[in-house]
């Protein structure tokens, strides 16, 4: 195997790609379309995803075998507003991965941390550790997502990674592995456990575009996609393309559930060396 920054590099940048890649994402950029962004296109989202590998891999440098402290926070921070630079640069100024330099960055610290890639739980906790010392300032550039949180009060991606993505364990992993476990394919599988976020995730990014109206349309589709017996059956797949119309209607993207598919991916991969 790589070395331990090489290894969580390589994952982190892959559960990026795999992301992008799944078709169809239901207001999300994929191989069909760029859903509700204008600004995007899934070149896009590939020659940003490759283009941290660097900052992924110095963030699992600096935290390699290190405990979650203060110091590693400050150190890692900075790596991070570097990486959205490199992300900007790549982009021409436009936000592609912001949200998921903020979670993919804390769990590749996590498992830098930990001893097991296997204990996931341990992995979410060392990054919900290292998040808790993150504090608004008055400094700090005010993101639409932080504002969301504000006006919505919900505790979007900030509170997910202190909380230790309570997302990511309780409902898109446990979807993945129940999906692979009644046989479908990997594929399903994986819109299987973006629906499972869409359902329950507050996100802000849909909260910031189209208000608390569209965030309940949004949960009570991805439900029915559950309901009617996931991605893999006709009635789900209809009402995962009935859901993909409806936000491109809304023109809204359930940007903060894909970060956490990422995520979910991520931990799934270095667990499982998939």
């Amino acid at each position: 195997m790589a070395n331990k920054p090489d290894f969580l590099a390589e994952h982190a940048v892959k559960a990026l790609i795999d992301e992008a890649m799944l078709t169809p994402k239901p207001g999300l950029v994929d191989k069909n379309n760029s859903g509700a962004h204008k600004d995007l296109n899934l070149n896009l989202m590939l020659r940003s995803a490759n283009a941290l590998y660097e900052t992924f891999w110095q963030i699992a440098e600096a935290s390699s075998s290190q405990l979650p402290t203060k110091g590693l926070w400050k150190k890692l921070s900075q790596i991070g507003l570097k990486g959205e630079e490199t992300m900007f640069k790549e982009t021409g100024g436009i936000n592609t991965h912001k949200g998921a330099i903020w979670a993919l960055g804390l769990l590749v610290c996590g498992a830098a941390m930990a001893s097991e890639y296997s204990d996931t739980k341990n992995i979410t906790t060392l990054a919900s550790k290292i998040a808790c010392y993150n504090h608004i300032s008055e400094n700090m550039k005010v993101s639409n997502g932080f504002c969301a949180c504000e006006n919505y009060g919900v505790t979007g991606a900030r509170g997910e990674a202190k909380d230790a993505f309570p997302h990511v364990i309780n409902f898109a992993l446990p979807s993945l592995y129940a999906s692979r476990k009644q046989n479908a394919s990997e594929h399903n599988s994986r819109l299987n456990a973006l629906m499972a976020l869409i359902a329950t995730v507050d996100d802000t990014c849909i909260l910031h575009r189209g208000g608390m109206n569209a965030l309940i349309i949004t949960k009570k589709g991805a439900k029915e996609v559950i309901d009617n017996g996931g991605t893999s059956t006709r009635n789900g797949f209809n009402s995962l393309i009935k859901l993909d119309k409806t936000l491109m209607k809304m023109n809204v993207s359930p940007g903060g559930s894909a970060d956490l598919l990422a995520s979910t991916l991520f931990l799934d991969s270095i667990k499982n060396r998939r």
